[in-house]
């Protein structure tokens, strides 16, 4: 008997879950759900029945809750393809959507021994310490901390990192055309300070990318460490096959 009404509210509660994956597949990214209060009413259920579902769907990244606002569809996700050549990969934008920076430091300072065994400098060289918070069409997607050889880019002002592309920037003003990169991408959780940056919470799943980048002339032009939100930017890859694929 003591099971009959944990059995009823289990029912209640995928009869509402049930509901929303309909709401969630008929409507956009982004788009507003009706406050818990109208579910419960037209679902014939308690609020708690429908705070629960809503949770469960939020768990698994189909909705997302905004204190004060309410809760909405998951908004699409930023798609990057990941271009197995040079060309491809420093000539297409970094990914779909209106890309800008918000610039949080911009300092020069000696390498020291880390950046410097990273930029193949001296640790007394100067180097350009950049970190831009990206937004794409105005919201937080990346953490980006650059570090750039200050020789290579005099004359460089943090307003110039705000927008547009850096390589092309690079090639124009400065006359330094990359050529190649090494990148490596790992999944790492958000510290306080990175989610506070980009409106997640603490422990969020990130991809943490790792690039180095050389010149046409073999010199190493940048040292970039990014953080690029779990939930909203997805890789994708062409694979080739051929007889000796296995």
């Amino acid at each position: 008997m003591n099971q009959v009404p944990r059995v009823v509210a289990t029912a209640k509660r995928d009869s509402v879950r049930t509901h929303l994956l309909d709401l969630i597949e008929q409507s956009g990214p982004g788009t507003a759900l009706p406050a818990e209060r109208d579910l419960a009413g037209r679902l014939g259920v308690s609020r708690p029945t429908v705070r629960a579902a809503i949770e469960d769907l939020t768990r698994l990244g189909l909705l997302v809750r905004h204190q004060g606002r309410g809760t909405f569809t998951s908004p699409r996700k930023i798609t990057q393809e990941l271009a197995g050549n040079s060309a491809s990969a420093f000539g297409v934008p970094p990914a779909e959507g209106d890309w800008t920076s918000r610039v949080l430091t911009f300092r020069i300072a000696p390498a020291g021994a880390p950046r410097a065994a990273r930029l193949k400098l001296s640790p007394a060289d100067p180097v350009l310490r950049v970190v831009r918070l990206r937004l794409v069409d105005d919201e937080p997607m990346a953490i980006e901390r650059m570090d750039l050889p200050a020789h290579l880019v005099e004359g460089l002002e943090a307003q110039d990192m705000e927008s547009g592309n850096f390589y092309r920037l690079l090639r124009e003003r400065f006359g330094v055309t990359v050529s190649d990169a090494v990148q490596s991408i790992e999944p790492t959780v958000t510290n306080p300070d990175q989610a506070d940056l980009l409106d997640i919470p603490v422990y969020a799943p990130v991809l943490l990318i790792e690039r180095t980048t050389r010149d046409t002339e073999g010199a190493i032009v940048e040292f970039v460490r990014s953080i690029y939100r779990g939930d909203r930017y997805r890789i994708i890859s062409k694979l080739s096959f051929d007889s000796t694929s296995g």
